[in-house]
């Protein structure tokens, strides 16, 4: 046993319990094992917007579902975040949290706006012109 835990002896005992982070779930426990979010393969990336469904039932009707599905729903609720906020603000990793929003949206639970690609996106020289030409309007 080491000097610095501070757990009770039962818990001095324990790998998942450290005295000061609290007890300790591993992140494939709370994925279930999977490191890919859904059946369907989608990415999040860390700056998609997550939004949650007002037509969606609740979560209490799916006991599928766990407290970190919950967790990320409440985070939602308030406002539209990225999927890099929904990690920090749910203590989660981030690879757990994509896993966790994919089943949440196959269950149409939230709506995922992906951002633009780069190579989408107007050509910088472009968009100065057209800030130098309405400045000399």
């Amino acid at each position: 046993m080491t000097e610095d835990f501070k757990g009770t002896p039962q818990e001095q005992g324990s790998q998942w319990y450290d005295g000061e982070a609290g007890p300790l779930v591993r992140p494939y426990a709370m994925t279930g094992g999977r490191t890919k979010p859904g059946p369907t393969g989608v990415a999040f990336d860390l700056i998609a917007l997550v939004t949650l469904d007002p037509g969606a039932p609740h979560l209490d009707d799916d006991p599928a579902l766990g407290p970190e599905h919950q967790a990320l729903v409440d985070l939602c609720r308030t406002e539209t975040q990225s999927v890099a906020e929904l990690a920090a603000g749910a203590d989660l990793p981030v690879g757990v949290v994509r896993v966790l929003l994919g089943d949440l949206l196959e269950l149409g639970r939230v709506t995922v706006s992906r951002p633009v690609p780069p190579a989408q996106l107007p050509d910088e020289r472009i968009l100065r012109e057209v800030i130098d030409g309405l400045r000399a309007l």
